[in-house]
């Protein structure tokens, strides 16, 4: 297991976890995912798996459609560092370009149809 940190650009907002290595990333042609462009884990994570850091008023929150999915996105700066998962309420998966161990241009890429939900 490695231990990965991440952060969003400015770095009010800090998460962690332990995951084997990444090699794949994700990608979903969902309405939002399209439109933030961002590479996530292929993974879920457990709300006891992760550990995020921020302050109170530093998490904004965007819900859409049916509302399960919880899209976090730093306040200050706009980068989302990770969200709840649709198909698993309550757990997360993570932006890999917000870990800086993470070379999210040498991974393979999953696609995933977030559309047909």
């Amino acid at each position: 297991m490695q231990r990965y940190t991440g952060t969003c650009h400015c770095g009010a907002v800090k998460f962690s976890f332990e995951h084997d290595t990444i090699t794949k990333g994700l990608r979903c042609n969902c309405s939002i995912c399209k439109r933030k462009g961002a590479l996530m884990s292929t993974f879920v994570l457990a709300p006891d798996q992760i550990n995020i850091e921020a302050g109170d008023d530093t998490l904004g929150l965007y819900k859409f459609g049916n509302k399960v999915a919880k899209h976090y996105f730093c306040k200050h700066c706009g980068i989302y560092p990770f969200h709840e998962t649709f198909r698993i309420p309550g757990h997360y998966r993570v932006n890999l370009g917000c870990i800086d161990a993470v070379d999210i241009f040498a991974l393979e890429v999953e696609v995933f149809d977030g559309k047909a939900l």
